[in-house]
């Protein structure tokens, strides 16, 4: 499908649901975005951070975008993540997530190796000119050691490199300075900022961004789209009031104990349990080697469902 410009509103990093041996759950992942699209999404983002995309094999994020672009069908855009390391391993996964229909793809920075600011500017325009869907640029400095600048981000949309960005970077100065820039600049019209933080999307939302990319959106795909209208719509009051039930639902992502898990075993695991717990997936296993939540860790993301009456 023609991917909107901008893209707006509610755009879920889809998760992936395991089997126990770490297979991908098929049936589960067709239930989970039937879940999605139920719930009013404007969008998925299949293959990020939420997705567990680092710790699935190449054949394993192949089976997850060729599975969502059938089943969705050309109801929502599809965004799809190619995130790896350095330019030609992006450029293959470039190549399979668009073979399959992905209507965009999403692209960090170049890690592991240091990269000076000119080498990502050439990294997003090389991906740029040879992919054949709009590139969507992926600011997640936590996990790849760059941020990605907001004078950057603007001279790479000006030039039509980049057709939109997901913040995950928590640089609120940064967000507004982009969103102001694609808001005042003529040659910026129709990209598309995108918050990746659960908590502040009201807050960004009045900031004037298009949208947000909220994990915690695949456990409640109908309050963020609930938010996002709230928004639209001016109801700044009801909007808090829906933000701060968000704020407190997503309390759930540090059920797991910091002494024997980290961040994203707790955060993922959680996730995955409260749809376990919702009936949309059938296993809430992650990908190893992330450590599985408890059934006490369990019975408190199911406290934390039943008090924003998901369960």
């Amino acid at each position: 499908m023609t991917l909107p410009a901008p893209l707006a509103g509610v755009v879920p990093p889809v998760c992936t649901p395991l089997t126990p041996d770490r297979e991908v759950d098929v049936p589960s992942l067709i239930r989970l975005v039937d879940h999605l699209v139920a719930g009013g999404v404007h969008g998925l983002f299949v293959l990020g951070s939420s997705s567990e995309a680092a710790y699935l094999t190449d054949r394993h994020r192949k089976l997850v975008v060729d599975t969502v672009v059938a089943h969705v069908a050309g109801q929502l855009p599809v965004l799809a993540g190619a995130i790896d390391m350095t330019t030609p391993r992006v450029l293959d996964h470039v190549r399979y997530v668009t073979e399959a229909g992905a209507d965009a793809v999403v692209v960090t920075a170049p890690f592991y190796t240091g990269t000076h600011p000119a080498e990502i500017d050439r990294h997003f325009r090389l991906i740029a000119s040879r992919s054949p869907a709009p590139v969507f640029a992926y600011d997640l400095p936590q996990s790849v050691h760059s941020k990605l600048g907001a004078e950057l981000v603007l001279e790479l949309a000006a030039d039509g490199v980049l057709a939109g960005l997901k913040d995950s970077s928590g640089d609120a100065g940064g967000f507004r300075a982009v969103v102001m820039g694609a808001r005042t600049r003529p040659a910026v019209s129709g990209f598309s900022v995108l918050t990746g933080s659960e908590l502040v999307v009201d807050t960004a939302l009045a900031m004037g961004a298009d949208g947000a990319v909220p994990g915690l959106g695949n456990v409640d795909p109908e309050g963020y789209v609930r938010l996002y209208r709230l928004c639209r719509e001016g109801d700044w009051e009801g909007a808090r009031a829906e933000q701060e039930r968000l704020c407190a639902l997503f309390e759930m992502v540090r059920v797991g104990d910091p002494g024997r898990m980290g961040g994203s075993s707790s955060a993922l695991g959680a996730f995955k349990a409260a749809l376990r717990l919702r009936g949309v997936i059938d296993c809430s296993v992650t990908a190893e080697p992330q450590v599985p939540l408890s059934p006490d860790e369990v019975e408190r993301v199911g406290k934390y469902l039943a008090g924003a009456g998901l369960l």
